[in-house]
């Protein structure tokens, strides 16, 4: 019992010592891919962006077609309806 104890302790030991050697060495190495990871999101959140402001403008230009469509057709029935008067 007592030596089932005594290798717990020099197991946590040298795992707290594996842990604070292997701290440093994981930071540096993790730190750049996770910058890297960080401005990928970024980038595809502004190309998200970007694509949903074109699907706006493309729709915006589908409207204002239509509504110039409808004001030109209304602009040509009021022209006949004078021509037919003036007749």
């Amino acid at each position: 019992m007592v030596q089932n104890s005594f290798e717990k302790m020099i197991i946590g030991t040298a795992l707290a010592f594996a842990a604070s050697a292997l701290l440093p060495i994981a930071k540096t190495t993790f730190r750049p891919l996770a910058e890297a990871g960080m401005q990928g999101g970024a980038n595809l959140i502004n190309r998200g962006k970007s694509y949903i402001q074109l699907a706006r403008q493309e729709v915006e230009d589908i409207i204002a077609e239509a509504q110039f469509e409808r004001m030109k057709k209304q602009l040509d029935q009021e022209i006949s309806l004078l021509d037919d008067t003036q007749k």
